[in-house]
């Protein structure tokens, strides 16, 4: 248990700080600790990572920590994945002990990430590592995997005292264990300091100016391959760093949580396979790409790897994976049109035919239902194209694929079981927490995989585990309480989505609406998300297309003006309440390239909402036009 006994008279922060930020979190919003999506309506983005921060040091000049103060402050970072208020309070706090920028401390969930995050930098920039550290190190960082695997090069260095840190041609990580936040003296010779708090994740300092260009790449990893110190640990590190006591962790209840989580996603998917489960779906999908490399090189040495990937995707899974791709010469990526016009079941057939010729390993990721047209494929046929026995160029049975399901859109429906449509190929489901799981309260995602899969999840866990990412034990306790509802949420949802999608078709009939059918409802898929072309004139191309831009931004507008209780302007789905209204192309695609992002509105509703109150005021924006 950690107590205020460890601190004594180690803290370097001065009284008024410490005093500041004890009445910051008596008063802060409770937003802070339980919302996991950035508002849109007071977030600009190329903003997020300073915009927060010089609001919040006017309030501490000012001594102003009221809540009404704290409730204004604009968005920070992106709710909570890459950072949030109190991850940015956190590390406010820690930079000014050490008289750093605040941007020059970094908090992390996983204790390893922050050291990977430099690996992978020196690695692109062929630059030298070494790690120092005292006592031991987190359990859960494997030298050898982490050097084989992903393919990092570095030297450890066990040291008793920093004393005598020599200059080294390269980049110095120290990693220490402590339990509390007291100050500690920078030496120049270190470039980046690691400190791991047990249960909680980790704060990195990037220390002198020569550093500075790794701020942005480190802030990167943590944005696609991990996730910023949860809400919750950064309450409890707050509370330490202001001389608190916080409660210890009560394993036995964690673990039925867990267990009980583990079991509920069996029920869902209707798998009988140990499931896993992420501190976020970016992170889930990171430990599925580094444990299917693995087992790429073990069983298939030698062998170039290839992850294919539609363009336009969810803007996270598109850039993970071309990171991934970047480290490795032996892992390429592949497009897959999938959406708009593009038949994903022959675009799958081509790629993977032109994969069996090159004698390579595919790794195919899809959503289903696509984002963000909401496009099913024909199932039967995508099962033949997966399961089509192919040859290499020179005659050989080329190597089995594997498909990886994004199933976000619609978790409820069944893939893996022994009787399900893919039971016959090789599959893992996953499926991002913050969603229909949790219904908005947690950011956890997890995965799942159908026996022909099953040899696979080992080496998932295994670089889930090394990575640090397993959820936390909050985000346990949350999905233990939420999942079991999940089903009917998502009929009552989709419920709601349908008589919408119903309503805007008679009221507004040249709108192009992307939406499941009857049909496809019938056969499970019922999505509570739809995406709205809205019509458009204009002379050109470019007119129609600035004309539909601005139309698009007048309706979301309307709709959280008249409607603010309900009616958000965020990127969400699966939220217990409201309804959400966001453009794919801005938001969820911001890392697409730009001739495949869709700047149309996606539409999210609940199965919470007043939907007479809704189709009210979109009658208003019709009646407009």
């Amino acid at each position: 248990m950690y107590t205020a006994a460890l601190f004594k008279d180690e803290i370097m922060g001065n009284n008024k700080q410490l005093d500041f930020i004890n009445d910051v979190l008596a008063n802060m919003p409770l937003s802070w600790v339980n919302l996991t999506t950035h508002r849109l309506d007071i977030y600009e983005e190329r903003l997020a990572k300073t915009q927060f921060l010089a609001q919040f040091e006017n309030l501490f000049h000012q001594n102003n920590s009221s809540t009404l103060a704290l409730n204004a402050l604009p968005t920070a970072f992106d709710y909570i994945r890459l950072g949030h208020p109190l991850s940015s309070v956190l590390e406010w706090a820690i930079a000014k002990q050490h008289e750093l920028p605040s941007e020059n401390v970094i908090g992390f969930s996983s204790q390893t990430i922050p050291v990977l995050a430099v690996l992978r930098t020196n690695l692109l920039a062929n630059k030298n590592t070494q790690i120092l550290y005292r006592g031991t190190l987190p359990n859960c960082f494997d030298a050898e995997l982490i050097k084989h695997v992903y393919g990092y090069h570095f030297t450890l260095k066990k040291v008793e005292t920093l004393e005598n840190v020599e200059t080294f041609n390269g980049s110095t990580i120290f990693i220490t264990e402590k339990n509390n936040l007291a100050g500690f003296k920078l030496i120049p010779n270190i470039d980046f300091y690691v400190q791991t708090l047990a249960d909680l994740g980790s704060i990195m300092i990037v220390n002198g100016t020569q550093n500075i260009n790794y701020i942005s790449e480190i802030q990167h990893v943590r944005r696609r391959e991990t996730i910023a110190m949860t809400p919750a640990n950064c309450l409890s590190a707050l509370q330490l760093f202001v001389r608190k006591s916080i409660s210890p962790i009560n394993k036995t209840e964690a673990e039925q949580n867990k267990q009980s989580v583990l079991q509920t996603i069996n029920k869902i998917t209707g798998t009988t396979e140990k499931a896993i489960v992420a501190s976020s779906g970016l992170s889930m999908q990171y430990a599925i790409m580094m444990g299917l490399i693995n087992d790429a090189q073990e069983k298939h040495p030698g062998t170039e790897v290839k992850i294919v990937v539609p363009p336009n995707c969810y803007g996270g899974t598109n850039d993970q994976a071309r990171r991934v791709a970047a480290c490795l010469k032996h892992v390429d990526v592949i497009d897959l049109p999938v959406d708009g016009g593009n038949n994903m079941v022959q675009s799958i057939d081509t790629v993977l035919e032109k994969i069996a010729q090159q004698n390579a390993i595919a790794y195919i990721i899809a959503e289903i239902p696509t984002n963000p047209r909401v496009e099913v494929p024909d199932l039967l046929k995508l099962k033949d194209v997966l399961s089509k026995v192919r040859k290499t160029a020179n005659g050989k049975t080329a190597i089995e694929p594997v498909f990886i399901l994004d199933q976000t859109f619609c978790p409820n429906v069944l893939f893996l079981g022994d009787n399900d449509i893919l039971s016959t190929v090789r599959t893992i489901s996953y499926v991002s927490g913050s969603k229909f799981p949790s219904g908005g309260k947690c950011t956890a995602g997890y995965c799942a995989a159908n026996k022909k899969a099953h040899d696979l999840m080992s080496k998932i866990e295994t670089h889930l585990t090394l990575c640090d990412n397993e959820a936390t034990p909050l985000q346990y306790e949350i999905l233990a309480k939420q999942m079991p509802s999940m089903n009917q949420r998502i009929y009552d949802a989709y419920v709601n989505t349908r008589d919408f999608v119903n309503f805007i078709e008679q009221t507004l009939p040249t709108a192009k609406i992307n939406f499941v059918s009857e049909a496809l409802a019938a056969q499970g898929f019922t999505p509570s998300v739809f995406s709205l072309d809205l019509p458009t004139k204009g002379n050109t191309e470019q007119e129609r297309e600035t004309y539909k831009r601005a139309l698009n931004l007048k309706l979301i507008n309307l709709m959280i003006t008249k409607i603010p209780n309900e009616s958000k302007y965020c990127v969400s789905y699966g939220q217990l309440k409201g309804c959400y209204w966001t453009i794919p192309a801005t938001s969820t695609q911001g890392t697409t390239k730009e001739g495949d992002k869709d700047y149309i509105a996606r539409v999210a509703l609940s199965p919470d909402l007043d939907l007479d109150l809704h189709k009210k005021v979109f009658l208003e924006f019709v009646e407009s036009l």
